[in-house]
């Protein structure tokens, strides 16, 4: 396990280099990030030779720009904004709201999403698998602004029962309901993958040598067919961590909430290239770490599995 652990740490070397290049590269050529400190007028070419110099503008993106980029982030340097702020500091602030509100909605997907899908698969072709599958793809068709922005209006404009915008600090039971936004196309995909798994699953043969030899219905369904029909799960939710935490600027954008999606809003309308640049690098991190862990979990799920 050690040394499988180390290789795919090495491993993550190269794909980390080449994700960072691709959107260090893409993010570059947006447009002129220098146009946008100005205003809407232009800037003069003595003031925009002046910016381009002090941000490192004026030399080639690859690989000058490159390289002193990635250089500094092993410092723990992730640049400055174009209003003067590190881009550390915008970090600080815009990250624990949203790994507050993916909390919630992974934990949305994990007990609502497994659980329905566990007794849909369990249920294959009754009345209640035929409403889990009808109302999943009702939520998998609705995209999530439709979702948030309906919520936001009955619950929290004309009900009462939440507040319409999320509070500066964000507490948890503030993101309940942005979280099951966030979460709802997941969940129901979580859902429809843990049904499909369980089913097939259910007809396997160590699952009917189990039941065969007297084994307790709770514990055949626990122990057997439930630990081996979270694997295909377990990755998606796994894959889904990092998706969740960069996909989340509608969500935030509809509550209001100052995370992740909202600096990578800010940054991409006002082209602040070390804005965006920095927080995608720490989402590439927290992907390829979700992924690692995964792995992990695939042993200790199935004890068959082995790395050497």
């Amino acid at each position: 396990m050690g040394r499988y652990v180390v290789r795919r740490l090495l491993q993550m070397i190269p794909v980390f280099i080449g994700a960072t290049l691709l959107i260090f590269l893409m993010v570059n050529v947006m447009g002129d990030p220098i146009a946008g400190l100005c205003g809407e007028r232009a800037c003069d070419p003595a003031t925009a030779a002046q910016l381009r110099k002090e941000y490192g503008l004026d030399k080639p993106v690859f690989p000058q720009q490159y390289l002193t980029y990635m250089g500094h982030i092993f410092t723990g340097d992730f640049g400055t904004a174009f209003n003067g702020q590190p881009v550390t500091e915008l970090m600080a602030t815009a990250f624990p709201p949203t790994i507050r509100l993916t909390i919630v909605a992974i934990l949305f997907e994990i007990v609502i999403g497994i659980t329905l899908g566990v007794f849909s698969g369990l249920r294959r072709g009754r009345p209640l698998d035929t409403g889990v599958l009808l109302g999943t793809l009702v939520v998998i068709s609705v995209p999530v602004f439709v979702t948030g922005l309906l919520l936001q209006l009955l619950l929290g404009v004309q009900w009462g029962w939440i507040q319409p915008s999320v509070s500066p600090e964000a507490p948890f039971d503030e993101l309940i309901v942005p979280g099951l936004v966030l979460a709802s196309v997941s969940l129901a995909y979580v859902t429809r993958l843990t049904r499909t798994s369980v089913a097939e699953n259910k007809r396997s043969d160590y699952v009917r040598t189990a039941i065969a030899k007297g084994l307790p219905r709770h514990r055949v369904v626990t122990r057997h067919l439930l630990r081996n029909s979270l694997i295909p799960v377990v990755t998606f939710i796994g894959a889904d961590i990092g998706a969740l935490m960069g996909g989340a600027i509608l969500t935030e954008r509809i509550f209001n909430i100052h995370g992740v999606g909202y600096q990578l809003y800010q940054g991409i309308v006002r082209q602040n290239t070390q804005t965006v640049v920095g927080f995608v690098t720490i989402l590439v991190l927290v992907f390829l770490i979700a992924n690692l862990l995964v792995d992990l979990l695939y042993a200790v799920l199935d004890p068959r599995i082995r790395y050497a």
